[in-house]
C-alpha cells in the first residue's frame, strides 16, 4: 500500500503551532488507529481512574445517605481511621504477616519461572518440552478455590496423602492447616506450583529472540552448555527479568486475598491474617467503609513508595527500569 504523504514543511515540529498541526493531521490520517486507542483509554477512565474518587471516604466518617462529599470528615485533619490502625493491637502482626508472606514468595518464587525457562530452552525433544509445558502451564488455569480444597485433601490429618506417607514412615500426622507455622510455607510452595510455568512463558520469549549465530560462536570457541548459559542465556533474559523483578516489587503488600481468606481458620489467624483479610473483614463484615478504605489506602501507598525505590536503585545498578 502507497504510504500518504503530506506537505509538512511550513510546520516546526518544537513550537506548540506545529505540534497542534501535526497531531491533527496525524488523528485525521490515522483515525481508526485513533478510534481503537479510545476504547482502552475509556476503560480506564471509567473503571479504574473514577473510582478512585471514592478515596476521599478514607478521610471521612462515610454516611451511605450523605454520600462521599457530604459525610463529615474524620477528625480535624482527616487522619482518624489511619490513627486508629496505627493504633491497633494487632497492627505490627498484620503488617510483618503480609510484608513476610510477600517477601517469602518474592524470594523463592521469583527464581522459579527463570530456572525454569533455561531448562526448557536448553531441551531439544520437542514432545517432551511440550509435555513439559502443558504440565507446568495448566496448574495456573486452576481457580484458588479448587487449589485450596487440593490441598486441604492431600494435607488432611486423616485421609491426606501426606499424612499417610508420614504414618507410613512411622512418624505422627501434622495437621498442616491448623499450625500457624505452616500457613507461610504452604502459601508460597502452592503459588510457585501454580504459577511458575506460566510465569515462565515471558522469559521463553526473551530466549526466543537470543541470536542463534552468538550461540555457534561460542560453541566454536569451546564454550560448554553451562558457561553458554552464564554469558550469552541469562544476559538475554536480566532485562526482563528486572523489569519484572521492579513489577513485583511495588507489589510485595498486594498478599492474594482469596487464597489467603480461604487457607485462614482460628488456629492459624494469627499468621494467616494479612492487610487484603483484614480489609475485607472490616468493611464487608463489620460494614467499616471508611475505616477499611483508609487501611487498604495505606496498603496502596507503601505499594507505590517501595515501586519508585526499587524502580531507582534498579535503574542507578543495572540501568534498566521502568521509567
Amino acid at each position: 500500500m502507497a504510504e500518504k504523504k503530506c506537505n509538512d514543511s511550513n510546520v516546526v515540529p518544537g513550537s506548540r503551532r506545529g505540534n497542534g498541526r501535526l497531531l491533527k493531521r496525524s488523528m485525521k490520517r490515522y483515525w481508526d488507529l485513533y478510534l481503537l486507542l479510545l476504547i482502552p483509554i475509556v476503560y480506564f477512565l471509567v473503571f479504574k481512574y473514577k473510582p478512585m474518587t471514592a478515596l476521599i471516604i478514607a478521610f471521612k466518617n462515610y454516611k451511605f445517605k450523605a454520600g462521599y462529599w457530604g459525610s463529615p470528615w474524620a477528625g480535624d485533619f482527616g487522619f482518624q481511621h489511619f490513627i486508629r490502625f496505627f493504633k491497633n493491637a494487632y497492627f505490627g502482626e498484620i503488617l510483618w504477616n503480609t510484608i513476610s508472606v510477600s517477601l517469602f514468595q518474592l524470594i523463592v518464587g521469583f527464581p522459579m519461572p527463570i530456572i525454569l525457562a533455561i531448562i526448557m530452552n536448553e531441551i531439544r525433544n520437542m514432545k517432551f518440552k511440550k509435555v513439559l509445558q502443558t504440565v507446568t502451564y495448566a496448574p495456573h488455569f486452576i481457580s484458588v478455590v479448587i487449589l485450596v480444597a487440593i490441598m486441604q485433601a492431600m494435607l488432611s490429618p486423616s485421609t491426606g496423602v501426606i499424612n499417610q506417607m508420614l504414618t507410613n514412615l512411622g512418624g505422627e500426622s501434622v495437621y498442616f492447616f491448623g499450625e500457624p507455622g505452616w500457613f507461610k510455607p504452604l502459601y508460597v510452595i502452592s503459588g510457585i506450583w501454580q504459577n511458575t510455568g506460566y510465569n515462565s512463558i515471558v522469559y521463553l520469549a526473551a530466549l526466543a529472540g537470543i541470536d542463534p549465530g552468538l550461540i555457534e560462536a561460542a560453541r566454536i570457541d569451546g564454550a560448554n552448555r553451562l558457561k553458554i548459559i552464564r554469558h550469552i542465556t541469562i544476559p538475554a533474559i536480566l532485562p526482563t527479568a528486572v523489569i519484572l523483578l521492579i513489577m513485583n516489587a511495588g507489589r510485595v503488600m498486594n498478599v492474594g486475598f482469596e487464597k489467603a481468606y480461604l487457607m485462614q481458620n482460628d488456629m492459624n489467624v494469627r499468621t494467616a491474617e494479612v492487610i487484603s483479610t483484614y480489609v475485607y473483614k472490616s468493611g464487608i463484615t463489620n460494614l467499616q467503609y471508611s475505616y477499611s478504605t483508609a487501611v487498604g489506602l495505606f496498603n496502596s501507598a507503601i505499594n507505590i513508595i517501595l515501586l519508585l525505590i526499587v524502580n531507582k536503585v534498579s535503574k542507578k545498578l543495572t540501568e534498566t527500569s521502568l521509567w
